[in-house]
């Protein structure tokens, strides 16, 4: 039976990946910082019979990720399959956001899954095999305010994730990039409540959200492109998810920078009209 290991499973697409993993034969390590708040995980593995188990683990503390990784490897052995779901998606303009909120974005989306594939890395080289799974985002791809600082992180992981790639093929390591597009996830209808903003991008990246979310993309699509990845033998890097995935990414590539940065600039309706010609979607509320 194959070893996985899944963070933030508490919630939304982490959740949903970890049983998917378990019901399909795997055996599951489900890490998240607070498992009291797994409830539906808990009852979703007692009501199946899934062999998954859950384990309390910080992807922003050394010790933490080391003490759990080390008593998963020491009782288990080697991870076969790694899957960095765990993030946070703080918004808001750069002028607007206190530094200390960037940090903490970095910390968790960038260093935590740094962290963790530091972890499982050296026993997969010495058996040649393994696959890493990091989920990042459409906006790991583009940037659109008020989601700067989030967007800087998953560009980040991207980075590291393609070098990563060119690191371990060599030790039959795959590294695969997920990239979901607008998810039904308590990330994001948070971020289709507005906030309080000098900058009018704030509001109409909350009426963008909100508007997706009337016909909303499960979380178990996310989880199920996982699963075919990570049972693939494919060496493909980047692997958009949803119905808006790839077309939000074509959208940016179809613009020079110029014309993507003056596209948000526009005034307020013609900005809405825009976004209704481009998507066919009305985002006034």
């Amino acid at each position: 039976m194959k070893k996985v290991l899944v963070t933030g499973s508490s919630r939304g697409i982490g959740l949903e990946i970890a049983l998917a993993f378990g019901r399909a034969g795997y055996q599951v390590f489900a890490t998240m910082r607070t498992p009291s708040k797994a409830t539906t995980l808990s009852e979703t593995i007692k009501a199946e019979g899934l062999p998954v188990s859950i384990h309390k683990m910080n992807v922003n503390s050394d010790i933490s990720v080391k003490a759990i990784m080390d008593e998963i490897l020491l009782e288990n052995g080697p991870i076969d399959i790694l899957v960095n779901n765990a993030g946070i998606g703080l918004n808001g303009s750069i002028e607007e956001m206190p530094l200390s909120e960037f940090k903490a974005v970095f910390e968790t989306n960038l260093f935590g899954a740094v962290r963790c594939m530091k972890a499982v890395i050296p026993a997969m080289r010495e058996q040649q095999s393994g696959c890493i799974i990091n989920v990042t985002s459409v906006s790991g791809r583009l940037t659109s305010s008020p989601l700067g600082c989030y967007s800087a992180s998953k560009f980040a992981l991207e980075a590291i994730s393609e070098a990563l790639a060119q690191e371990v093929k060599p030790f039959g390591i795959r590294v695969g990039i997920i990239e979901p597009g607008i998810i039904d996830t308590d990330m994001a209808h948070e971020i289709e409540e507005v906030n309080p903003s000098i900058y009018p991008s704030s509001k109409r990246m909350a009426d963008l959200f909100f508007a997706s979310l009337k016909n909303p993309t499960p979380a178990n699509l996310v989880a199920e492109k996982v699963l075919e990845y990570a049972e693939s033998d494919s060496w493909i890097l980047r692997h958009p998810v949803g119905p808006d995935a790839l077309p939000f990414i074509q959208w940016r590539q179809s613009m020079t920078d110029e014309e993507w940065i003056n596209r948000h600039c526009l005034p307020e309706e013609e900005w809405y009209d825009a976004v209704e010609r481009d998507f066919g979607m009305d985002a006034r509320r």
